[in-house]
């Protein structure tokens, strides 16, 4: 049996994800620079900000990646050297790349940086996995069309890392091929610019005749998000090195609740693997967090018209994301709060913190940190409060109401 515990790998869309992502334990994140990533609409990271996500990482004992995925033009390629050469100097600990010519430029100008194989291009078989191994990459990141049984086959046959996507979205054309939205908005899905057009509404016609009745819901095609979280073990056992998350574009309320989830649950097999049981807490943090249902992807079976969305998306989440705790003030007994969504006195609260520590309570008391003033509605986001709270509460904490 497997021992190594594999890494946790978060994404973070702008610095403030990146350090929830850390705190709630993520071992390594990926990120998107400025230049080169497929992420265009993300905040994405200046070299300054790369090298304060960095130092924050470095105190956690966390890595950061950046995504360099792009299929390069020609008129892409001038300043590629540079732009690498920086991300080495800002302390990038390794690239995610797609394009040979990129993968090239990384291994002979920049030695020390690492070059991760993207799932852009994807890989599937062992073969193509020695490939990249003889070309002098130490990871793959296999594609989310892999199968558990071709992921053992792979480990079995070519001693390399392997990296999965073990949660969120899945693309419902064959991943990072998809050209959808190139023809519909002349925006390039393999250069960061993918509009999502499979998660559009549509109108269905056969030939001239409509397919629907006024009023009806709209059509659309996007895929189920993927959660493994109960399948941890198998994907450890088969030699699965870093389990990854995907969503870049995601709330820091989402990030840090699934990582809190997979850290806890991974943390719990490695400690005694042979008394493991899934905790339904885990499941519960998960589906707290704004997603849309849920499958297991390619990892087990072809996935069919189940596992598709084709009318209005279910709303899975019953908490939105309420506030972070900036401060304590244990005498009084008071949380400082910076609030991110409408809440009242009287609304059903939890304080979520990295590993198991929630607790719920209602908003009784409440009032403007700067002037004291008593308030009933916290209605200005980013505004600083004083909440009377029945348990102490740290920096990071999360607050979040119930819908």
């Amino acid at each position: 049996m497997r021992l190594e515990k594999p890494e946790l790998l978060a994404p973070a869309g702008n610095l403030e994800k990146l350090k929830f992502a850390v705190h709630y334990g993520a071992d390594a994140v990926y990120i998107g620079g400025q230049q080169y990533g497929l992420r265009s609409n993300a905040d994405n990271f200046s070299f300054e900000e790369m090298r304060e996500g960095v130092e924050f990482a470095k105190q956690y004992g966390a890595k950061v990646f950046v995504a360099t995925n792009i299929y390069a033009h020609n008129e892409d390629l001038p300043g590629v050297e540079e732009y690498l050469r920086n991300l080495y100097e800002a302390g990038i600990a390794a690239i995610i790349v797609a394009d040979p010519a990129i993968v090239q430029v990384a291994l002979n100008a920049v030695p020390g940086l690492e070059v991760h194989l993207s799932t852009q291009q994807s890989t599937m078989n062992w073969r193509t996995v020695q490939f990249w191994k003889e070309e002098g990459l130490p990871r793959v990141v296999l594609a989310r069309e892999t199968s558990l049984e071709d992921i053992v086959e792979i480990k079995n046959k070519v001693d390399i890392e392997i990296e999965a996507f073990i949660h969120g979205a899945m693309c419902s054309s064959w991943s990072g091929r998809c050209v959808l939205s190139n023809h519909f908005t002349d925006r390039d899905s393999n250069r960061g610019g993918c509009s999502q057009s499979c998660r559009w509404k549509y109108d269905l016609f056969q030939e001239d005749a409509p397919l629907f009745e006024e009023g009806s819901d709209a059509f659309t095609m996007g895929s189920k998000d993927l959660c493994m979280i109960e399948h941890l073990p198998e994907l450890i056992e088969a030699g699965v090195d870093s389990f990854k998350i995907e969503g870049r574009m995601k709330s820091i309320h989402y990030v840090a609740s699934v990582v809190n989830a997979y850290r806890q649950a991974i943390d719990s097999y490695m400690a005694d693997p042979e008394n493991y049981t899934l905790k339904q807490e885990w499941l519960e943090e998960i589906q707290k967090a704004a997603n849309r249902p849920v499958n297991t992807g390619f990892f087990f079976d072809e996935p069919d018209h189940e596992d598709h969305i084709y009318g209005p998306e279910e709303k899975a989440a019953p908490y939105d994301f309420a506030g972070v705790v900036r401060g304590y003030d244990e005498a009084a007994g008071v949380a400082i709060v910076e609030q991110r969504n409408h809440f009242r006195i009287g609304a059903e609260v939890e304080f979520v913190s990295p590993g198991a520590d929630t607790f719920k309570q209602q908003v009784e008391e409440m009032w403007d940190h700067e002037t004291g003033e008593p308030l009933s509605v916290a209605r200005h986001p980013m505004q600083l409060l004083r909440i009377k709270v029945k348990q102490p509460v740290k920096p990071f904490d999360m607050m979040r109401k119930k819908i």
